[in-house]
């Protein structure tokens, strides 16, 4: 009798996969944890194919050193949500493991954008030109965001220097498809920072997202550049007010961010962090994003179907994945801090 029990339970642990730890999923703050955290991380616990194991969730606030840390000597997470500079890094520096692409399904699951070597999308935003549409009711684009003689008024800028000298270069007339181009050239740069000279007398810097819509909802500039999602939320909320107030969204010459799941090297749970990725590249989950955070999702069909009014909000629309300029993550690795230098000097000035 005391065999039989032995067997059996062998038998049942046989099926039951042993796992290192919990498996926990590192999330970044900021970057819509909140719905990331119910679209996918719940979901895929509530589906069962967690395979027994308990599925918790981190907080990080981002940065290499962090990353580093995090991965040293064996890191804590199975999946990290980074930002695509952070993955770019990361993936060079070997931090990071390389995707299995078959095991997730294929890398035509998702938009191109959302397929890499280390990394998965998880989610866009974008940070785009936003408007007081009561006070100035046509969309402008970055030419006319510049042009304070034809459209009077304070302008708002976050206040670095990635985003406004693609911006800059936009408003001088070079097309999209050639403003990185463009700043890989000394003559290049000149150009962006000439270009900025000529707004500075009407700028507010900006350094947050709520205070890049602060100043917009409270009349400080006409028009500004802001992350996609804070004039999504502000528009909803003031449809709300007995006197609702509309912000526009041009994508347009939008610059987008996207979030990337990755697995850190050495992950305790790397087989379950691959089914992981396997499961968040469902469409219909994806699809959830726009009417939760004002985020879209990245894999192939997340914005079929979707009602009108989440679609004018999801970056990953195929009307705005149209007119947005992706950014050029190895450009910025290989030249922010000396631009940052040079733009905070010109700031000084």
């Amino acid at each position: 009798m005391i065999r039989l029990l032995a067997a059996a339970l062998v038998l049942l642990c046989a099926g039951t996969p042993a796992w290192a730890r919990d498996f926990t999923i590192a999330l970044r703050a900021g970057f819509a944890a909140a719905a990331l955290d119910d679209v996918y991380v719940r979901a895929f616990a509530e589906s069962g194919r967690a395979e027994g194991a308990k599925v918790e969730t981190a907080s990080w606030e981002g940065g290499m050193d962090a990353l580093r840390a995090a991965v040293a000597g064996g890191p804590a997470w199975d999946v990290v949500l980074l930002t695509g500079a952070e993955l770019q890094e990361a993936c060079e520096a070997g931090l990071l493991e390389k995707l299995d692409w078959t095991a997730i399904g294929g890398r035509d699951r998702m938009l191109p954008q959302g397929a890499t070597d280390c990394g998965m999308g998880a989610a866009m935003r974008a940070t785009i030109l936003s408007w007081d549409r009561e006070k100035h009711p046509a969309a402008p684009g970055w030419q006319d965001f510049w042009d304070v003689v034809k459209v009077p008024g304070k302008r708002g800028l976050r206040q670095g220097v990635r985003g406004n000298l693609e911006f800059a270069l936009m408003a001088d007339g070079v097309a999209p498809a050639d403003v990185y181009r463009t700043l890989r050239t000394e003559a290049g740069v000149d150009r962006a920072f000439r270009k900025l000279d000529q707004l500075r007398p009407y700028l507010v810097w900006w350094q947050t997202d709520e205070e890049a819509m602060r100043i917009l909802a409270g009349g400080e500039v006409l028009m500004t550049s802001a992350p996609s999602p804070e004039i999504a939320e502000a528009n909803r909320a003031a449809a709300a007010t007995p006197q609702p107030r509309s912000f526009g969204l041009q994508w347009a010459g939008g610059l987008p961010a996207i979030g990337f799941w990755a697995i850190p090297k050495g992950a305790a749970n790397a087989a379950l962090a691959v089914k992981f990725l396997a499961f968040a590249t469902d469409p219909k989950l994806g699809a959830k994003l726009p009417g939760l955070a004002f985020y879209g999702g990245l894999a192939k069909g997340a914005n079929d179907g979707l009602p009108a009014e989440q679609l004018a909000v999801s970056p990953t629309a195929p009307a705005a994945l149209q007119v947005e300029l992706p950014a050029d993550e190895a450009f910025w690795k290989d030249n922010l801090d000396k631009l940052s230098q040079r733009f905070n000097a010109w700031l000084g000035r």
